[in-house]
């Protein structure tokens, strides 16, 4: 039996080596994932009880355009590796829940492995969730924008790690947002799990530099730093283009969603819909209550958003889908819905100010401010947080 297992991790070894090896030869093809370099943490995790936190962005490529892939869960585990648990974020570890749906714990059917939810009664690991854990592995598709929960789920694990002696290695994937820095810097007293460190709404570094930087500037509670190695990814720098061939979450449906979420992702604390309950999430926004325009749609319970905002209602709005790529953050739409909106004092949800990460902008659109004005506000701490950035940067 030894023997055979033994013989079955030396081929997938040699399976990840080979394939890792003609993706190098591939110039035009996509980054190779952390996931891919098996060669380089099998060592790490082998003949290890180990913990995975992982959704379904967690795979390994199997052809360098990214056309097929298999599960790294199903993968390590055909491999005789011992996963004890998968702990699963926000929208599940099969990503189906919609945002801000409660996840529960389970049994994952293909594998049979345990699910520990990380977005239900715990969004922290516990030191029983944790027992007789050797390591463990986080594998999650990013987007680099920081109201994205993936960000607090990785610091809570990292911090749970850190304070049980768990040593964490973190597969480093490519940032489909890396190429620019922007937008208003979240201030300590509005952090919370759609923001927990001070950075600005769209960062500009992959999820493996990112937990290098909340260990470097101890950001993890009283200071402790977790034990923690990054496998790189290779042929990446913040300027490649990325293409993510599944989707991160149930409403981040294409690259161009992904681009226009920084921007649009403002709406998430407003009572305007960003397209939530049609095909076009974050391509779109519209109320029931803007100006009648040749532009409309109707938001439906769909994939993702069971109950979109204005359900079953016309809503009057712009459309984005033709939209070019953007290389920063725009406040215009925002500022633009809140003109439509004639009743100002219904414009604001409860959740504004902390995917805001401050209480200027909401300020600044009620005095009237100008795009410009907003947005050159942002400048000072976008200095000094590229000052800190550039301390914990892997990759050109």
């Amino acid at each position: 039996m030894l023997f055979e297992r033994n013989a079955t991790r030396s081929f997938f070894l040699c399976v990840f080596f080979f394939t890792a090896c003609f993706f190098s030869f591939c110039q035009t093809a996509p980054p190779i994932v952390g996931a891919n370099a098996l060669e380089k943490y099998a060592a790490l995790i082998d003949t290890k009880k180990i913990g995975i936190v992982a959704n379904q962005t967690s795979v390994i490529f199997k052809t360098p355009q990214q056309t097929s892939y298999t599960h790294l869960v199903d993968s390590l585990q055909s491999s005789g590796m011992h996963i004890q648990c998968v702990f699963s974020p926000e929208h599940g570890f099969r990503g189906k829940a919609d945002a801000s749906e409660r996840v529960a714990h389970g049994i994952d059917k293909k594998t049979g492995i345990a699910i520990v939810s990380l977005y239900g009664e715990n969004k922290k690991p516990t030191p029983a969730q944790l027992k007789g854990l050797d390591v463990m592995v986080f594998d999650i598709q990013d987007v680099g924008v920081r109201f994205y929960t993936y960000l607090s789920t990785l610091h809570y694990v990292m911090e749970a790690c850190a304070e049980n002696n768990i040593p964490l290695v973190l597969l480093d994937r490519p940032n489909p947002n890396g190429h620019y820095i922007d937008g208003p810097t979240l201030k300590m007293e509005h952090r919370s799990f759609v923001g927990m460190h001070p950075v600005p709404l769209v960062y500009g570094m992959t999820i493996g530099e990112y937990a290098t930087m909340i260990n470097g500037e101890q950001w993890l509670k009283n200071k402790v730093q977790c034990d923690l190695t990054v496998i790189p990814l290779q042929n990446y720098t913040h300027q490649t283009k990325v293409h993510l061939p599944i989707r991160p979450s149930p409403n981040l449906p294409n690259d161009l969603a992904i681009n226009l979420y920084p921007s649009l992702g403002f709406f998430e604390g407003t009572t305007v819909n960003a397209g939530r309950g049609t095909e076009f999430q974050f391509q779109r926004y519209g109320a029931p209550w803007f100006p009648t325009t040749d532009f409309s749609y109707i938001p439906k319970p769909n994939f993702g958003a069971k109950y979109p905002k204005h359900s079953n209602k016309i809503c009057y709005g712009v459309d984005l889908s033709q939209h070019k790529k953007m290389a920063k953050v725009t406040i215009a739409w925002l500022q633009d819905a809140y003109k439509k909106t004639p009743k100002k004092e219904k414009f604001f949800g409860k959740t504004f100010t902390i995917h805001a990460g401050t209480t200027l902008l909401r300020q600044q659109l009620e005095n009237k401010a100008s795009v410009k004005t907003i947005e050159a506000s942002w400048e000072k701490d976008l200095k000094k947080f590229k000052k800190t950035r550039a301390k914990y940067l892997r990759y050109p």
